[in-house]
């Protein structure tokens, strides 16, 4: 049986996120954990998520977040380049948690959703 790699972008204070790592332990994955906030993704890592993801930069976004209004974030006029800088620049942004595994991507909300790309 072979061991899937997964890699994912936790949060340890968000519940979802530990919930989704503690479920990936259960299913025997091989994983990377990144504290993104402590270790912000860079931008090649965000263009992978979205790629794999199949969302913009705009749909990866926590935009409860106070930093995202106050970068005034929701300006329609704003790049998808813009964004994910801004993203890179200020990681809580970035919707948790993300799992990437066998070329596949999904969030953790609710955590079973990974369970599809293992």
């Amino acid at each position: 049986m072979t061991t899937t790699k997964a890699t994912i972008y936790h949060n340890p204070r968000c519940s979802k996120s530990r919930e989704t790592l503690a479920l990936l332990q259960e299913n025997g994955a091989d994983i990377t954990v990144v504290e993104y906030l402590k270790t912000p993704p860079t931008i090649a890592e965000i263009h992978t998520m979205l790629k794999l993801l199949g969302l913009t930069a705009r749909q990866l976004m926590r935009t409860k977040e106070d930093e995202y209004k106050a970068q005034n974030l929701a300006d329609t006029s704003l790049s998808e380049e813009q964004l994910i800088a801004a993203m890179v620049a200020t990681p809580k942004l970035i919707e948790r948690p993300i799992v990437l595994a066998n070329n596949k991507a999904a969030i953790g909300r609710p955590p079973e959703n990974v369970l599809s790309i293992l």
